[in-house]
């Protein structure tokens, strides 16, 4: 994934550096928030792939799933004095990254582009819940119509399968991401699955 300069604003105090050995996301939030882009840019090396893993799932191609990470940390930037700390900084980065992607999604047709090896594995997992099929071609037809199946869900059902199905978030952290309760994304998970086997049967 490629990167580019990230809006810093000019800072008119000296620029702090993190000094703490291994820091915690919260030292490195700490120290953004003193105005170290050096922490930042640790906070984006350290969650840049999840991030765009998870934008990636929701678009379907590189370059947008690329676009919209580096969309979802310009918006942590500018948000970071805001963020509070009731959650983890993962999810809240994740919860930002549902809101952009479903938000490009919503606006636009994504234009799917062929997995990676690793990328696919995940899609023939569902696939393969669905129908016990050996033959690798087989599994890798279904996985791109459920791939397509999955674009077709509702929103927040949609955010809910692609978090706890790819990701292998609990039921507890899907919530803090959508902002909702427990027992909604339970019931949000149950009907994506629900509908997703309807739509590919």
């Amino acid at each position: 994934m490629q990167t580019r300069a990230w809006p810093w604003t000019p800072q008119t105090q000296p620029v702090h550096n993190v000094t703490v050995t291994n820091p915690t996301d919260s030292d490195l939030v700490a120290a953004a928030r003193d105005g170290s882009r050096e922490a930042f840019d640790a906070i984006v090396e350290r969650h840049r792939r999840a991030v765009y893993q998870l934008c990636y799932r929701f678009v379907g191609n590189h370059e947008d799933a690329s676009d919209l990470a580096q969309d979802v940390f310009v918006r942590a930037y500018k948000g970071l004095r805001t963020f509070k700390g009731d959650a983890a900084l993962g999810t809240w980065l994740y919860r930002i990254a549902v809101n952009v992607s479903l938000n490009k999604v919503s606006a636009k047709t994504p234009r799917p582009e062929s997995l990676d090896r690793f990328e696919r594995q995940g899609d023939a997992r569902l696939a393969s819940a669905d129908e016990n099929q050996t033959d690798a071609v087989l599994r890798e037809e279904r996985a791109a119509q459920v791939r397509a199946a999955i674009a077709r869900l509702p929103k927040k059902q949609r955010a809910t399968l692609i978090l706890r199905a790819y990701h292998d978030l609990p039921h507890e952290q899907i919530a803090g991401i959508l902002g909702s309760s427990v027992g909604a994304v339970k019931a949000n998970f149950f009907h994506a699955l629900n509908n997703l086997k309807k739509l590919l049967s």
